[in-house]
């Protein structure tokens, strides 16, 4: 079964047909520089336009940047604030014609590590970490989704955790490695003390270069980057449409 599978960032939306059996990406894959406002209006001309350049007429995953709830938008940390409330299914529907699945984007990340990815037969609770634009997570206990947990937005070092150890702040403050490590592995040890994983997976652009930080964590529990690096996303969002049972 193919799906068109969409991951809405901070910086860049990213699309390609999935076979969601395989979890591989079938022919091209789009990026396309994340529109600025972030508004309803501008993603939806994004999204329909996607949709026209792939010439796809069925189902659509999408990966959503914000916490989503009966598919409403509960959040907007990185997007503008008029998306809350809004019903960015509905819209989606509409503005595609295409049955269309949202899901937080961190929770398609993170479904798609589990399914095909880091995260296979892994027993207990696995966090599914990605650092980009802010810190996304998501939680599973026994290979189930617990949706929408937005620990990035937990206090760490007297602000939002995201605001002090994403990769976007790395890039921003200029740190090397050692240093964005000490402030990643802080997070890390914070959420150690709620959930006491047995498992980290850390996901977003700069699991390509985990041998450059991973050294730096002392975390107690097991870490490992992403198998599917940035296009967990993609393919996550996609599988979502077959696996949306939360």
């Amino acid at each position: 079964m193919k799906v068109l599978g969409i991951d809405i960032g901070g910086s860049a939306i990213k699309a390609a047909l999935i076979d969601t059996l395989t979890g591989e990406i079938v022919g091209d894959r789009l990026r396309i520089v994340t529109p600025s406002p972030a508004t309803p209006e501008t993603f939806t001309r994004v999204i329909s336009g996607i949709r026209r350049q792939l010439n796809w007429q069925g189902p659509i995953g999408c990966g959503f940047p914000a916490a989503i709830r009966q598919g409403q938008v509960m959040t907007a940390a990185n997007i503008n604030a008029s998306w809350i409330g809004t019903n960015v299914v509905t819209l989606f529907n509409t503005a595609t014609g295409c049955p269309v699945t949202v899901v937080n984007d961190a929770d398609a990340a993170g479904l798609a590590e589990i399914l095909f990815g880091s995260g296979q037969n892994c027993s207990g609770t696995t966090l599914m970490i990605t650092t980009g634009t802010g810190l996304g997570s998501a939680l599973f206990h026994n290979g189930n989704l617990v949706p929408n947990t937005e620990l990035g937005h937990l206090r760490l070092a007297d602000q939002v955790a995201e605001d002090y150890a994403s990769a976007a702040v790395k890039t921003r403050e200029g740190l090397s490695y050692q240093e964005w490590a000490g402030r990643f592995n802080l997070y890390l040890q914070r959420l150690e003390e709620l959930f006491w994983p047995d498992l980290f997976i850390i996901g977003g652009e700069i699991s390509k270069e985990h041998l450059q930080f991973f050294p730096y964590l002392s975390v107690a529990t097991k870490v490992v980057p992403a198998k599917l690096f940035n296009d967990a996303g993609i393919i996550g969002a996609a599988l979502s449409v077959r696996q949306h049972t939360f």
